[in-house]
């Protein structure tokens, strides 16, 4: 536990109630002590956070369905990291914040949903060649490519709408954590216990404390 004490002399007598502009100025003593004492520790404790690659905050809707990159919390430098197909390399961190983890898990269902989608079509467009030549002249338009190139259609509208807002669902997932890390910091840095007392010698004293987490 850390213990900070200011005391401020009175003009009164001892003993004498504090006037109107002692309680001024106490009031905003402790103002100025806890606005500034709580954002110097803010600022020493700097929050842990998730950063992500620049071109990675920017993609917007339908955007690469790419990996993204980036840094573990406390970590410093350029040396990103791949946050892997799923989004699985963050979960560790992630796992702590439900809002956080809900998102990423919502963006590993879509990109669940992608990958079929790219078998499905994958597979569709290999029966369209490979029916080319099943007969014994070249064929482009069977009963049985007619299915495939309905299929790959379908595949191509249904890629659309799930790469829509795939990306969106992990920066929500990043943002959360960071939201809630940078909450958690602000509330230990203000001070678990405040006194204010007056001394026998009819001085102003103020008390603060903090506790050691």
């Amino acid at each position: 536990m850390i213990l900070f004490s200011v005391s401020s002399r009175s003009s009164r007598q001892p003993g004498r109630v504090w006037s109107g502009r002692t309680f001024l100025s106490s009031s905003l003593l402790i103002s100025g002590l806890l606005s500034g004492g709580g954002a110097a520790r803010a600022q020493q404790l700097a929050p842990a956070t998730i950063r992500l690659q620049t071109e990675d905050l920017e993609r917007g809707l339908n955007g690469q369905q790419r990996n993204f990159y980036f840094l573990p919390p406390g970590a410093t430098g350029e040396n990103y990291q791949s946050a892997g197909f799923f989004g699985q390399k963050l979960r560790p961190y992630l796992a702590v914040n439900p809002e956080a983890l809900r998102s990423l898990n919502q963006y590993r269902r879509q990109k669940t949903l992608f990958l079929a989608e790219r078998l499905v079509f994958v597979g569709a467009v290999g029966l369209y060649g490979q029916q080319v030549l099943a007969g014994d002249k070249r064929q482009y338009f069977n009963p049985t490519q007619q299915v495939a190139v309905g299929v790959a259609a379908a595949s191509l509208l249904t890629n659309i709408l799930i790469s829509r807002n795939t990306n969106h669902h992990l920066l929500r997932a990043v943002e959360a954590y960071n939201a809630g890390r940078t909450g958690s910091l602000w509330r230990r840095a203000q001070p678990t216990n405040m006194v204010v007392r007056c001394t026998s010698a009819g001085q102003p004293s103020l008390a603060l404390s903090w506790s050691l987490r």
